[in-house]
């Protein structure tokens, strides 16, 4: 599938913003120190200076977690700005919807923060706050009655069918022009239940284990449904360029502020 998908997915607009991920363990600007203190628990927050959190931006996740358990509670930026750009995939892909995604992504922090004391290292801390957003957006699709997932699991020859667009909104007209809305498009015409597989595992890039943790499916069915997606996505896509998966649905730098200083004041 990535020699079928190979190009930029980036609007002209924003095509040399960097990307909120782009594989620093922070690649975002780090905001300076605000003037508010937040709690966590009962403890007050701890500022952290921008300059302390990107040198303490090697540790892993487990360690930030225990760091800011501990106190250091301003460190949770650091966490936000390493999986911003998962969290963002992850609930974009079932909710597709850009702002919606961000409301989830703020309220999955937010409960994340709340609850950072059940994080019990079973999983990845990636995983563990995948699904927290998915839970979260699958919630908000589900009270609407706009999330249908089918059995894509068993073997089966049929054919899967696109999601058909019978009134493109005026925004993905505009971007229509860029070979990003083009495959974007495809990715959201496929199914519920098909596509936040596709999203994770091709253009998220985690593995099938991780996946199936984030979704709460099992690793047979990531690989069915996986496989399926691919195959409806190369019926849109294969005969018009071969474009990479990866960059797409990317959280950039700008969006990445947004939602860390929003969930900053949520939880201040």
């Amino acid at each position: 599938m990535k020699g079928v998908l190979g190009a930029v997915f980036r609007l002209q607009a924003i095509a040399a913003e960097p990307s909120c991920w782009p594989g620093a363990p922070v690649a975002c600007h780090l905001l300076p120190a605000g003037d508010s203190i937040d709690r966590l628990n009962g403890q007050d927050m701890q500022i952290v200076s921008g300059a302390v959190l990107e040198r303490w931006s090697g540790l892993s996740d487990e360690q930030v977690v225990v760091r800011i358990l501990d106190g250091q509670t301003a460190m949770f930026e650091v966490l936000m700005r390493r999986h911003n750009e998962r969290v963002y995939r992850a609930a974009r892909a079932i909710l597709r919807d850009d702002r919606e995604a961000e409301d989830v992504m703020q309220q999955a922090y937010v409960n994340a923060y709340a609850h950072l004391r059940q994080f019990d290292g079973r999983a990845s801390f990636a995983t563990w706050l995948t699904r927290i957003a998915v839970h979260e957006a699958l919630a908000r699709v589900r009270r609407r009655g706009r999330f249908e997932a089918r059995d894509f699991d068993a073997p089966s020859e049929q054919e899967i069918p696109m999601r058909s667009t019978s009134t493109p909104d005026p925004e993905r007209q505009a971007i229509a022009r860029e070979i990003a809305g083009l495959v974007e498009a495809a990715v959201d015409r496929l199914p519920d239940g098909m596509r936040e597989v596709f999203v994770l595992r091709e253009v998220q890039g985690l593995d099938t284990a991780e996946a199936a943790a984030s979704l709460g499916i099992s690793d047979d069915a990531v690989k069915t449904r996986l496989s399926r997606a691919k195959a409806a996505l190369r019926r849109d896509l294969f005969e018009r360029a071969g474009i990479a998966a990866q960059s797409a649905f990317s959280f950039h730098q700008s969006r990445c502020d947004r939602i860390v200083a929003a969930v900053f004041a949520r939880i201040g």
